[in-house]
């Protein structure tokens, strides 16, 4: 298929070239941040004249080697398998040949986002070659094929909605815009599984009466803003226009957001946070800044005093590291808000929470190195591209 071209409706023209980050084109808070965490030094500025060569350089292969590692790691496993009868019994792998790995089947398809995102930043990585060979094995045509055919059976029809749903779905964006000959493959053998997932996404968002305002994986908000993004880098006009007029009805009228009630004890999403980040991509900037008032005048201000980095106590506890993530969901958040409300305060309280989650990660604490890398790598991602 060729890329961003819709497969239903006729595209704007498009064309797909890497970008090229300067020093200039991100906000000095950010960048003290990523060259903090990333370790670059302060006589390396010189040298590095490219934020993104800069987190490329030193931390790729901090990141990149979670997903590296879980993608085929089958066990431990949480399948979320729903057994219509005994015949349905059967191992991870046999469930889903693609997406068995990290623990689940969100987890796993966000593994792979990460792999490919990595390689999209960095296509120097020393392990790329290994990275490439182990997606190839993975997202084969016949791998896809079933796990598309998974989500026809009776009992699994809304399996992973829609958390997994829009993972995949940026699975997706993240291949069309991975400059690498391999892309093009794992995109065309992907298709028929985000066909499918698109279609029922788009099936089951009217009959959705209310959003859901959980700091978990239900979250309609994230999935929106998620589902968003893909439908604008696809030009799938139908599906941005429904996601468009569902946020509108969800959230429009919302005011007084309640952001001193966050965190609950495992969200990894902030309800209020979400919610306004979502509705900036989908508002006009000057209907945001009046909506934004409302909903949450903090936000205009920048003194979102209370809004401190969550405290994990527990790190080897799945549900206890949620926390971990939602330092990071805050700090994309907060970059997409600061952006649309040209806010340094907001950069400034996103820096904090990304830094103090981005070096807990351990590989030694698989309920959460499982996943964390995804949520902190699409945080840095959200920085690099602040205008």
């Amino acid at each position: 298929m060729q890329k961003g071209v819709a497969r239903q409706e006729v595209p704007r023209m498009r064309v797909k070239m890497r970008k090229t980050f300067t020093m200039s084109g991100i906000p000095t808070l950010t960048l003290i941040l990523l060259l903090t965490c990333l370790g670059a030094r302060a006589d390396d500025l010189d040298e590095v004249p490219d934020p993104m060569a800069a987190l490329s350089r030193d931390k790729a292969e901090y990141l990149y080697q979670f997903a590296f590692h879980c993608i085929d790691q089958e066990y431990p496993n949480k399948t979320g398998h729903t057994m219509a009868d005994a015949e349905d019994l059967a191992t991870p792998s046999t469930l889903h040949p693609a997406f068995y790995g990290c623990l689940d089947w969100h987890s796993a398809v966000h593994g792979h986002w990460t792999l490919v995102k990595i390689l999209t930043l960095y296509p120097q990585l020393a392990e790329g070659d290994a990275v490439r060979q182990k997606l190839a094995r993975s997202l084969t045509r016949e791998n896809i094929l079933q796990e598309a055919a998974y989500f026809e059976r009776e009992h699994n029809k809304t399996f992973e909605r829609t958390y997994g749903w829009v993972w995949l779905l940026k699975l997706a964006e993240a291949l069309d815009n991975w400059d690498d000959p391999l892309a093009d493959e794992l995109q065309s053998n992907l298709q028929p599984l985000t066909d499918l997932l698109e279609t029922r996404l788009i099936e089951f968002l009217p009959k959705l009466t209310y959003p859901v305002r959980v700091g978990e994986h239900p979250n309609t908000a994230f999935a929106l803003s998620f589902a968003l993004d893909y439908a604008r880098s696809f030009q799938r006009d139908t599906l941005e226009a429904l996601i468009v007029s569902r946020a509108r009805e969800y959230y429009l009228a919302d005011r007084q957001c309640p952001l001193t009630w966050e965190p609950g004890g495992f969200d990894f999403l902030s309800p209020c946070l979400q919610e306004a980040a979502l509705m900036a991509k989908v508002l006009p900037p000057a209907d945001y800044v009046v909506w934004a008032d409302g909903f949450l005048p903090e936000l205009l201000t920048g003194t979102l005093t209370g809004l401190q980095p969550a405290v994990v106590s527990d790190r080897s506890d799945g549900k206890l590291a949620h926390l971990d993530g939602l330092n990071f969901s805050r700090a994309w958040c907060l970059y997409e808000i600061s952006r649309a409300l040209d806010s340094p305060a907001l950069i400034s309280l996103a820096d904090e929470h990304l830094a103090f989650s981005y070096d807990k990660i351990s590989a030694d604490e698989y309920a959460g190195a499982h996943w964390l890398a995804s949520f902190a790598l699409y945080a840095l991602k959200t920085a690099m591209e602040m205008p």
